[in-house]
């Protein structure tokens, strides 16, 4: 009896501390919004729905329903990448692609990637890709490797969003939708100013 006791008395000690810890518990950082709400240097919401819409070739509308989830998650972005990739894939895939980055600032330039990915389809693909770049202050930031957050993948409008971070650095690569691969949202991108073949 003393023994039940005791434990009755250590869960009922535990249990209020646990859920205290829960309810203090925030989703991850992507990059708060209220980082970017001065407009000094940053993009806003409708030109980048103008510039996601002409690259893509897709309406307004859904330009738009997919950028109003990425301005929720992370705010105004001070740049953007523009280009092309090609990606193939056989249980272990990888994806090869080159553009410019356009800072808000003025500053623009040739900008290529690669890396592995782990998915569950076989088979190639080539897709324009779009990146919003948020926190760079210095674009010899850009080139290093960023990984996928986990969990943060979505489809809207035929485009796939998923978010790649690295030293506060948050990234956010939208993709047409011959582009979605079941591997492209687990593995890591590394950015480069020299093409390089070897993804590693």
């Amino acid at each position: 009896m003393r023994l039940i006791s005791l434990l009755m008395a250590v869960i009922w000690t535990v249990t209020p501390l646990s859920m205290a810890r829960a309810q203090q518990e925030t989703p991850p950082d992507y990059g708060q919004p209220s980082a970017y709400s001065d407009p000094v240097d940053t993009y806003s919401r409708d030109e980048m729905v103008d510039a996601v819409a002409d690259f893509f070739g897709v309406t307004a509308e859904a330009s738009a329903s997919v950028l109003e989830r990425v301005f929720s998650d992370l705010g105004r972005p001070v740049g953007y990448v523009a280009g092309e990739e090609v990606a193939g894939a056989v249980g272990v895939g990888l994806r090869y692609g080159e553009g410019y980055l356009t800072m808000k600032n003025g500053e623009r330039e040739k900008v290529y990637w690669r890396g592995p990915s782990i998915g569950w389809d076989a088979g190639g693909n080539a897709s324009r890709v779009f990146v919003l770049v948020y926190r760079l202050d210095d674009t010899d930031h850009l080139f290093q490797r960023f990984p996928g957050v986990e969990g943060s993948a979505y489809f809207i409008a035929g485009l796939g969003v998923n978010y790649q971070r690295a030293d506060e650095i948050t990234l956010a690569p939208i993709r047409s939708g011959v582009g979605l691969r079941a591997g492209a949202n687990v593995g890591y991108l590394a950015y480069s100013r020299e093409r390089r073949w070897l993804p590693f």
